[in-house]
């Protein structure tokens, strides 16, 4: 379906305007995939603040030029699908991660963080970065730990002080 010049300048400024919002970008090459798993990751990606759309790779260039993910650029090749994460930086990349080990027409080829282009390494350990929520209930479980253990070992110093006297 060929775009006229509004529709084309509509996308640039909707991607545009994501792209200055946004927290992280992660593309990946979708070919292959069907439209209806395509609608799957965009539903789930919508409850998760993870915006994405199948762009262009001329208009998402257009898109991210001045914004934290011009380095993008770089990297646009073939048909281009980008997740960009609104909420928490790293829920694109852990929806695309757990989307790429069900498919594996489907394929991430990169990622971007703070102005920087990723590795597949630093997309993985984006991906696996705790939300506020996850690192909130680690640190109570700990401390929950901690707070266990200081208690048995003040009853074992009890116990032991009894034992002695």
């Amino acid at each position: 379906m060929a775009l006229n010049l509004n529709k084309k300048k509509t996308i640039v400024s909707k991607i545009n305007q994501i792209s200055n919002s946004a927290l992280s970008a992660v593309i990946a090459n979708s070919q292959g995939i069907s439209a209806n798993q395509i609608n799957q990751l965009r539903k789930l990606g919508r409850k998760l603040g993870v915006k994405m759309s199948v762009v262009r790779n001329t208009l998402l260039s257009l898109a991210v030029k001045n914004t934290t993910f011009e380095c993008l650029k770089k990297i646009i090749k073939g048909s281009t699908f980008i997740a960009y994460s609104t909420n928490h930086p790293g829920s694109g990349a852990r929806l695309f991660k757990k989307f790429e080990k069900k498919n594996k027409q489907f394929k991430i080829t990169g990622g971007v963080f703070e102005g920087k282009l990723l590795s597949n390494l630093e997309i993985n350990q984006l991906a696996d970065m705790p939300t506020y929520e996850e690192a909130i209930a680690k640190l109570l479980l700990i401390l929950k730990i901690s707070a266990a253990g200081k208690l048995i070992y003040t009853l074992s110093a009890i116990k032991r002080k009894k034992e002695t006297s």
